[in-house]
């Protein structure tokens, strides 16, 4: 019998990571504007975090850095000139447009797009669709060259199916799995798949249209007595939960939530539990967590992983969380009184995500869930599927190629460009990707 494996698919931060505070509506991202990055400690502790992963018996990989700068928007944005004059002409003449073309906002692949697993698609086959990131500029050119990565790695027609990004931008406004989670028995089996969308709010917009989550789950054929649509809360919204993983996580059998993630919870949790009668809510309530102290400490924003066997009893979990819950005395005490009781969640792991979460994203912001079977996992790329020496190789390419700080005026330096290009050209070779950046053309 072909067994199922989740595999975590982490972004691996790119060498232009910086705090330009492009996002509207994260308040981390804003709150950190202008500040100095370390673009060389992130990338260490995005890869401490896989690690931390395989240790526990997962499977981990790893999407790539996307070629930042984008010279080919700033191009199609009237800037002409030869790559430094480009540099030059933006740094002088739109400082704000430059740092978007800049950012590195593609190491949090929750929102690279959505997975259907093959188990529960019409055809048999795992389902991929790039997110369009229409909400903001700086992401929504990462959709082109994700849906090229994604091709990349899970290249086999005969198990995957590729969708494009979705049309019509801001209409059908999609940030992928960051608003998606799967429910199931266990990962082999067919699952129940839970698409949240927003309204929005008085303070912050919604980035995630029902019409977009509907298209999606068409498009990878999910049968609709296993699909809910739900939609967030305004308040959670206006509170700084951008995308509903802010604020919930959906493992297996567990959906663990804060009480005021959803705009009507009883009938959103009534349809969950019809179309999953397996599945088991743990929620924190509001009087124990504020939506406040959840946001800052990202308490949700964690990976909830199902342990392997030999790791635990059948079914256990782990919550891999951010330092900032540990710190936070309220969540603090929630988490450890979650663990304390009767629940599928017994184990309590923090690392220090510190240079990802000063922009606003946490562990599950980091990393893109993707069901395999044993065979697709053998169809798959096998260089995007870490072990301990490509860890430890991916490791010596950023200490050898990253910068320990970066600030806003760096961005304007033409040397920086090469630098980053210098560094994706040298992981195109070790990861055997050919010319396959825009600006290897």
């Amino acid at each position: 019998m072909n067994k199922y494996f989740e595999h975590n698919f982490d972004g691996l931060i790119g060498p232009t990571h910086n705090y330009a505070g492009l996002s509207f509506g994260n308040i981390a991202s804003a709150t950190n504007k202008g500040a100095a990055s370390n673009p060389r400690e992130a990338a260490l502790q995005g890869l401490a975090k896989m690690r931390a992963a395989m240790e526990l018996g997962l499977k981990q990989g790893f999407l790539p850095p996307q070629d930042r700068p984008h010279l080919k928007s700033l191009r199609a944005l009237g800037f002409d000139g030869t790559d430094k004059q480009i540099i030059e002409k933006a740094g002088k003449t739109d400082p704000q447009l430059l740092a978007n073309c800049y950012a590195a906002s593609c190491m949090w692949t929750a929102n690279a797009g959505t997975v259907a697993p093959s188990p529960d698609t019409g055809d048999g086959k795992a389902h991929f669709t790039p997110a369009n990131l229409a909400a903001n500029f700086h992401r929504s050119i990462e959709a082109d060259t994700t849906a090229r990565v994604l091709r990349h790695i899970f290249n086999d027609d005969n198990y995957f199916a590729h969708h494009p990004p979705l049309p019509g931008a801001m209409h059908f406004g999609d940030e992928g799995a960051a608003n998606h989670g799967r429910l199931c028995e266990s990962h082999g089996d067919e699952g129940v798949h839970l698409f949240v969308y927003g309204q929005d709010g008085d303070r912050f917009p919604a980035r995630q249209k029902r019409r977009a989550s509907e298209a999606v789950a068409r498009s990878h054929r999910l049968d609709p007595a296993k699909t809910v649509f739900i939609e967030q809360s305004k308040t959670a919204l206006d509170a700084g939960a951008f995308h509903n993983d802010v604020v919930g996580v959906a493992n297996g059998t567990v959906l663990f939530l804060h009480e005021q993630s959803f705009a009507d919870p009883q009938a959103a949790y009534a349809e969950i539990r019809e179309k999953a009668p397996f599945v088991e809510i743990v929620e924190a309530p509001a009087d124990k967590v504020s939506l406040d102290d959840c946001i800052k400490s990202y308490l949700f924003n964690s990976q909830l992983l199902t342990l392997p066997a030999d790791q635990g009893a059948e079914g256990e979990m782990a919550l891999l969380l951010p330092k900032e819950s540990e710190e936070n005395a309220a969540v603090k005490a929630f988490v450890d009184d979650t663990v304390f009781k009767n629940n599928p969640i017994n184990r309590v792991i923090y690392k220090d995500v510190r240079e990802s979460m000063r922009n606003g994203g946490g562990p599950a912001c980091l990393r893109l869930r993707v069901v395999l079977s044993e065979e697709e996992a053998a169809a798959a790329d096998a260089n995007f599927i870490l072990d301990a020496d490509k860890t430890t190789a991916l490791e010596a390419w950023v200490k050898n190629h990253y910068r320990d700080r970066v600030t806003p005026d760096d961005l304007r330096d033409p040397a920086f460009m090469d630098e980053s290009f210098a560094a994706m050209d040298a992981l195109t070779r070790l990861l055997q990707m050919g010319a396959f950046y825009d600006f290897q053309q």
